[in-house]
């Protein structure tokens, strides 16, 4: 018996041995399972490099709501009877609508693509108003659900703001999420806010866009909420989500009153120095990112993808006349702004609120210039500043012909310049300077005792000085510059000493 279980002892050697093995074993499936885990991160990452989100545009124009939008009433009666008369079948003008709506749909897809989107298809379609149901009619939504299924699009995209009833209904016949024009520029928004205000405004709007529109989880929507004790007619899980929302948008709306009210307390100090502000607004993608860069060498984010501003920055600037300004760059506009963002951004708008003058910027090589001004000026109409002065700047004029470009030299009204080749930036300057009332521009003559150099660099720094010369310790000279700089050494005038 000893010998048996003598023989079933390992020796050192042995035991050992089989613990090296046992860590060996650990060993190699410790490393498998890296191994493992790293080719699942691999391919999870390859996947979602090639698996882009396709998506199905679909764009409307209302011919009715058009017609009556640029025709009088008189108008169209006389152009109704003429078109009758005529035997024609549809009245004219369609080539302006052909034009508007293809420039509809070119900026609609840059939106898609700023929201990193991959375009599958695009359907245009034409009505006399819309569908009250689905939008665009019965015969329309099943080619949308064709094409959505022949492309596997994951994603339909409508240029044009759906009701609540109409999003349930389409998504109800389709197998991929559905998002309207209003839901896609929030998204935008979301993707480019990088401050916490920001981000509290993008919320703020996206909560106000989702509280019209929960419904349709069915009979979840109606449960109570009571149970043991709570016998009642309890809380549908509908007004639990409203009440729940509603309280997140009064909390987001108290985080932004107090970052109004910080804001307010930084103007104050910034006031109490008169430094005059000015602010570039302007069509999305108009070029004022790279205007601020070129103006001010702040080196912000220049992109031509949509809203790739979206918070507000402020750099100081030293005009000609050497009075100094904080120039704004702020948020783009575009056709349709949803209305909730108007009101969301009231917050970082409130430059464009407090600016002395406003640089209107123009995409001078845009077909639709003009319509984009006039959008332009709807939003700043809607935040009650389209009584402050603007300077009309067309920018991009490197992209036009030489001889549309002395055209638009010939109108007064507007200042070319291009951002890129930082050309007309100094006519530009020069009329900033003209248009300032705030601290103006006035002219004086100084004796000054050589010993107060420090306030003759001072008046160096911020006027232009002129007729200076020398006599025994004195220094006269005469400088133009802002009256708030001036008037500090009002005592050192000549007048005064002469008086």
């Amino acid at each position: 018996m000893t010998s048996k279980r003598a023989s079933h002892v390992a020796t050192p050697d042995q035991a050992q041995s089989r613990r090296n093995r046992g860590k060996t074993v650990r060993r190699s499936l410790v490393e498998a399972s890296e191994a493992q885990d790293a080719a699942l991160l691999a391919r999870e990452l390859r996947t979602s490099q090639t698996q882009q989100e396709l998506a199905v545009i679909v764009v409307v124009e209302f011919t009715g709501e058009l017609r009556k939008r640029k025709l009088t009433a008189a108008a169209r009666l006389a152009r109704t009877a003429a078109s009758v008369m005529a035997g024609e079948e549809d009245l004219p003008g369609n080539e302006a609508s052909a034009l508007d709506l293809d420039a509809s749909r070119t900026e609609f897809e840059e939106l898609a693509r700023s929201a990193g989107a991959t375009i599958a298809a695009t359907l245009v379609q034409r009505r006399q108003k819309p569908d009250a149901s689905s939008l665009v009619g019965q015969g329309k939504l099943d080619e949308i659900v064709d094409v959505v299924a022949s492309t596997n699009a994951s994603l339909v995209l409508f240029d044009h703001d759906l009701t609540p009833s109409q999003l349930r209904n389409i998504e109800s016949r389709l197998p991929c999420h559905v998002i309207d024009r209003s839901q896609l520029i929030l998204d935008i928004f979301a993707r480019h806010a990088k401050t916490r205000e920001g981000q509290l405004q993008v919320e703020l709007a996206q909560l106000k866009y989702q509280l019209p529109r929960l419904a349709g989880r069915g009979r979840a929507m109606s449960q109570l909420g009571g149970g043991i004790g709570t016998r009642g007619p309890g809380e549908t899980q509908l007004e639990t989500d409203r009440r729940k929302i509603n309280l997140r948008i009064d909390h987001i709306k108290t985080q932004l009153d107090a970052v109004r009210r910080i804001r307010r307390q930084q103007r104050q100090r910034r006031e109490a120095v008169p430094v005059p502000v000015v602010a570039l607004v302007g069509y999305t993608n108009a070029g004022k990112s790279t205007l601020f860069n070129a103006l001010t060498e702040a080196g912000v984010l220049e992109s031509a993808r949509m809203f790739a501003t979206l918070d507000p920055k402020l750099r100081q600037l030293q005009l000609p006349s050497r009075r100094k300004i904080l120039l704004s760059d702020t948020v783009g506009f575009i056709r349709n702004l949803p209305h909730t963002l108007v009101t969301s951004f009231r917050a970082t708008l409130e430059e464009v609120e407090r600016a002395e003058i406003l640089l209107h910027v123009q995409d001078a090589s845009s077909p639709m210039r003009e319509e984009q001004k006039i959008q332009v000026k709807k939003v700043l109409a809607e935040l009650g500043v389209s009584a402050k002065p603007v300077i009309q700047v067309l920018n991009k004029t490197d992209l036009i012909p030489l001889r549309e470009l002395a055209h638009l030299s010939r109108d007064r009204e507007a200042i070319p310049v291009s951002s890129l080749q930082r050309t007309g930036l100094d006519q530009l300057l020069k009329a900033v300077d003209a248009a300032l009332v705030v601290d103006p521009l006035v002219e004086s003559s100084f004796r000054l005792p050589q010993s107060e150099g420090s306030i003759l660099t001072a008046l160096e720094r911020g006027a232009i000085i002129n007729e200076k010369r020398f006599e025994g310790n004195l220094v006269f000279f005469r400088a133009r510059g802002p009256a708030s700089l001036l008037d500090r050494y009002c005592r050192f005038r000549e007048k005064h000493h002469l008086s």
